[in-house]
């Protein structure tokens, strides 16, 4: 639903994201996360204790218990373009934010039958493939391509 991008996060960002998301979508009643510094920090554990949200760390070291997250990231990791390299931090915002929106919008999940999980009101100008590779719209290749 978010995917911040900084040289590093802090528990503000992690604040901001949260708030964001929880004022757009309503707060969850709990969030699963590792157990980084940006999640434990007091200020996120006061806050989400705050508006009622539970908070459920994974144990360090066992990726397991979160699968739904590892399996995201893998898939980030797999299909962004460009890999882990980017030239600046404002390539790094719209390329990724790009993919988090083809992700949730266009590219096919197996566990919904091969449909996104929020697919768009509008057609994409792009016929789809049928693969989960990353088909930006020519106005987003345009934006993504310019540094």
């Amino acid at each position: 639903m978010a995917l911040p991008v900084a040289r590093k996060l802090r528990s503000d960002d992690v604040l901001a994201a949260l708030a964001e998301l929880f004022v757009t979508r309503g707060p969850p009643a709990q969030i699963r996360s590792d157990n980084g510094p940006e999640f434990i920090a007091t200020a996120v554990q006061q806050w989400l204790a705050q508006i009622g949200v539970k908070t459920l760390y994974i144990a360090p070291r066992s990726p397991w218990e979160n699968g739904y997250c590892e399996s995201f990231n893998g898939s980030l990791r797999d299909e962004l373009p460009g890999g882990e390299i980017f030239y600046s931090l404002a390539e790094a915002r719209i390329l990724i934010e790009a993919w988090r929106r083809h992700y949730n919008t266009v590219r096919p999940h197996s566990s919904l039958g091969y449909r996104p999980p929020a697919p768009e009101a509008v057609p994409s100008p792009v016929s789809p493939s049928g693969s989960a590779s990353l088909h930006l719209r020519p106005t987003l290749a345009i934006k993504a391509s310019m540094h």
